[in-house]
């Protein structure tokens, strides 16, 4: 590996006929160039250049080496031309998220991404139904819960942790009573973003291991469908009971508009939202670059704190 650089090197210095141009054309300091030159000549027990304060020449065993180290230097730069990400692939992302969470806050987002990233190449596709894996369709998936995926090699970076809560308007409330326990929200419209198991588990907040801590209500819910924003909207209507994350009724609890329905009670299963990519692409710049954004840009708005009305 050594020789390799070291002829890498000699081949630079020789072409150019500066220690200087070849330490800028390698990216290395100048006295990096003057080691691998004179550790080459040692290796091979012979001078190979001839400097001067004007110029630097080859001696004669210089002149035999240059054509196998020009020959190196050729298929050390095919190789990497052949396998190195282009500039425009280090710029290009293909993003997918899901019909609910990813496109409730992923693509606002987007505008104010591009405006920072100016010469990205950005594609940001909404899909009703998840990948089971990595394909080469995408680059990043944006979405909750992403247990499906266990045991693909996919790497995953958690986004947040939004808590659900349940929500209605003061005048559903006003209309069909408040209940007073979990199990009487099976007298009530229940609005939940899908989920085929038809159960809800509920912790009582600050209840720590006891008995009744948690407790699981048996629903048949008047909505389910795959967008928060539906359910939220629905809630807003007077519909019912929404379960709903805190971030997205959190303006409705500020102004009045909502109120909390058992605000001793949060849904125990919280969202899992996740950023998620093959495990080889774990080092790609503009993966990295749109990951780090949105835990700059989404992780403020999921963490900031209910204000209740």
């Amino acid at each position: 590996m050594w020789l390799a650089s070291e002829m890498a090197a000699f081949a630079h210095v020789s072409e150019l006929k500066s220690f200087t141009a070849a330490a800028h054309a390698l990216g290395v300091p100048k006295v990096a160039v003057s080691r691998a030159i004179l550790s080459l000549e040692r290796r091979l027990g012979t001078r190979l250049l001839i400097r001067t304060t004007r110029r630097v020449s080859l001696t004669p065993a210089g002149a035999l080496l240059l054509p196998h180290s020009q020959r190196l230097l050729a298929e050390v730069e095919a190789v990497r031309a052949r396998f190195a990400p282009t500039a425009a692939d280090q710029r290009r992302l293909r993003v997918i998220v899901d019909p609910g969470y990813g496109r409730l806050l992923v693509t606002p987002l987007i505008p104010r991404f591009l405006e920072r990233y100016a010469d990205f190449e950005l594609q940001v596709v909404v899909v009703d139904a998840l990948p089971e894996g990595p394909g080469e369709d995408w680059d990043l998936l944006v979405c909750n819960d992403t247990a499906q995926h266990s045991s693909s090699p996919l790497t995953r970076t958690p986004l947040g942790s939004p808590p659900l809560l349940l929500c209605a308007t003061p005048a559903y409330l006003a209309r069909h009573g408040r209940p007073k326990s979990p199990a009487q929200l099976a007298d009530h419209s229940v609005l939940r973003a899908l989920d085929a198991s038809g159960t809800l588990r509920l912790r009582r907040d600050g209840a720590g291991r006891r008995d009744d801590a948690e407790q699981q209500i048996r629903l048949r819910p008047a909505l389910q469908v795959n967008d928060p924003a539906l359910v939220h909207a629905s809630t807003a209507a007077s519909l019912g009971i929404g379960v709903l994350p805190e971030f997205l009724c959190r303006q409705g609890l500020a102004m009045g508009k909502l109120e909390r329905v058992l605000p001793e009670w949060t849904v125990a299963a919280p969202l899992q939202l996740q950023a998620v990519y093959a495990a080889e692409r774990a080092g790609s710049p503009a993966i990295r670059q749109f990951v780090e954004f949105l835990l700059a840009n989404m992780v403020p708005v999921l963490g900031a704190p209910a204000a209740e009305g």
